[in-house]
């Protein structure tokens, strides 16, 4: 080990007169060796003592938000949400012009009402026939019972059933046809039938339901404006639970799985952080170039992978704001580098 001149003089005056220089170059060299050790021993106490806690990963909170957007076209006649308002799947929030719809429907339910008008009455128009039929079975009988007296000849007996037969065959005829009249004007309404389902459903759209429970974030248009079918009319998300996307490093991926819980911290005020715990939902299977936003443990990565915790919200998370999952240091770490240590300078 090199010693410095100005280390000798030092120590020249603080050594005993007859110290050789040979002895004095020894002494400091050892000194100097002694110190290093207490400054890396000391560096390793302080490690111990401050037993914490590393970011393992850091990002943003972000949430589902779903874009409301109109399904008619028309004026926006009532629009009652607010940013900042808690609403509920289901709830009715507005109401868009729907008078033209109503008419045209109105409209296509006439039509198809004086085209199935036309559709025959079956059992009125083969009315008659049956009763003609009926007369004829009961003249049968009669006959037929005069005839086993012999009272009168068979032939009668014989015209009489031949009659029945006659009529029944005509009542048949009559009612295929009547009902082939019937189903083809039934064909030729369906097409009406479905423009009114149509026109229907375009009217049910005209009214403005919230699909999902949530909390409004910002809101796009007002009454009295026009809209079109797409436009986006507000925006909301379910805030009840938040999602923290974060970045780590390939070397990281191997100690976080789905369905993990681990803890997120965020800034409460300046000094204090608030922790909250959160499940890990997904872990991307393709590695990206990092967020010029993103900040990870490893600066020198080029490429890492998103994942997602889902945390239960209180009210303080926010969309944006930062939060970090921390990893646990840990004894053993700083103890087992401890031993090393000891036992390489001093012995077991």
């Amino acid at each position: 080990m090199k010693v410095n001149t100005k280390f000798i003089k030092i120590y020249q005056t603080i050594l005993p007169m007859n110290t050789t220089k040979l002895q004095l170059r020894t002494k400091i060299s050892i000194l100097m060796g002694w110190g290093g050790l207490l400054i890396i021993f000391s560096l390793l106490f302080v490690s111990c003592k401050t037993n914490g806690t590393d970011v393992f990963a850091s990002g943003y909170f972000e949430a589902v938000e779903t874009i409301v957007s109109a399904q008619a076209n028309g004026q926006i006649l009532s629009l009652e949400v607010q940013e900042g308002q808690e609403l509920t799947a289901g709830d009715y929030v507005g109401q868009i012009d729907s008078t033209q719809i109503y008419l045209s429907l109105l409209q296509v339910r006439s039509q198809r009402g004086a085209v199935l008008s036309r559709k025959p009455d079956i059992s009125t128009q083969t009315a008659s026939l049956r009763e003609q039929i009926a007369v004829a079975k009961r003249e049968l009988a009669r006959v037929e019972k005069l005839a086993k007296g012999n009272a009168i000849p068979q032939k009668q007996v014989d015209d009489a059933r031949a009659q029945v037969t006659v009529l029944q065959k005509q009542l048949n005829a009559v009612e295929n046809q009547l009902s082939s009249s019937s189903q083809s004007i039934s064909k030729e309404s369906n097409p009406l039938a479905y423009q009114a389902e149509v026109l229907e459903d375009q009217l049910r759209k005209t009214r403005i339901i919230n699909p999902v429970s949530g909390t409004v974030l910002t809101k796009f248009a007002e009454a009295n404006e026009m809209t079109g079918i797409g436009r986006p009319l507000y925006k909301i998300a379910d805030l009840s639970e938040i999602i923290l996307r974060v970045y780590v490093t390939n070397s990281q991926l191997g100690v976080i799985k789905l369905g993990q819980t681990v803890k997120v911290s965020v800034d409460k005020n300046e000094t204090e952080q608030a922790e909250y715990t959160g499940t890990i939902e997904w872990i991307s299977d393709k590695a990206e170039f990092t967020p010029k936003t993103i900040q990870t443990k490893d600066e020198r990565a080029n490429q890492v992978y998103a994942v997602k915790i889902r945390v239960k919200n209180d009210g303080m998370l926010k969309i944006g704001m930062y939060g970090e999952i921390k990893e646990s240091r840990g004894k053993e770490q700083t103890v087992s580098k401890w031993q090393e240590l000891k036992n390489k300078y001093f012995g077991k």
